[in-house]
């Protein structure tokens, strides 16, 4: 079955020439909107795989669809275009789990990448955003072995695969509140922001790391 998503941006052109790229890349558009608003409410019944946002939008920022899906648990995930490059705002899509952020100089070489790392769960950022990330928070295999107790690098290489507290408690043989004073070590020895998902990305973007620690 083919990805389903929305797609939307308050420029008509760019709506229509991303949306005739993607669909000719095989991709399936199950709807389209030009404001923040309509967006966040295709999102709520459409319930696609993926949503491809512009930040800049009248009524909902892509920022505000994004992080209004995070508090409600939408499964969709996000991927956010923009001209914007202020590092504020990568902070912002990363607290709400933004699995994707291309900047729009980049979008037409950039966004069929970005897609499919997207759909297997892997998160996408370009370049110049990556750079900014990875300069924040960079380890090696050997600090990682230094850094972490042999029980938070199994809870690291769970959260990388996607499990919950509840899920990593069962496969220890411990309890969620164990697992969530691990996650909090953990945060504080990385040095990661104290938001709820922070560490799950960070898992989540550096899963070659940890797999070869």
């Amino acid at each position: 079955m083919k990805a389903s998503i929305v797609i939307a941006d308050d420029h008509p052109l760019m709506l229509r020439g991303l949306s005739d790229f993607i669909t000719s890349r095989g991709f399936k558009i199950i709807g389209s909107a030009e404001d923040g608003q309509t967006a966040y409410n295709l999102i709520v019944k459409l319930k696609p795989d993926l949503a491809l946002l512009d930040i800049r939008m009248p009524k909902m920022t892509g920022l505000e669809v994004a992080e209004a899906c995070f508090k409600n648990e939408l499964n969709t995930k996000i991927i956010l275009i923009t001209f914007d490059n202020e590092e504020h705002l990568f902070d912002r899509a990363r607290a709400c789990n933004v699995y994707g952020y291309i900047l729009k100089e980049f979008a037409v070489e950039e966004i069929e990448t970005c897609i499919k790392h997207v759909l297997k769960d892997e998160a996408y950022f370009s370049e110049e955003i990556a750079s900014y990330l990875n300069s924040k928070v960079s380890f090696s295999s050997s600090n990682l072995l230094e850094i972490l107790t042999p029980t938070e690098l199994k809870v690291v290489k769970l959260l990388s695969e996607k499990l919950t507290s509840a899920e990593i408690s069962k496969e220890l043989a411990s309890s969620t509140r164990t697992i969530e004073k691990h996650r909090s070590n953990i945060v504080k020895k990385l040095d990661l922001k104290k938001s709820h998902n922070e560490l799950m990305l960070w898992a989540n973007m550096n899963k070659d790391l940890i797999k070869n620690t």
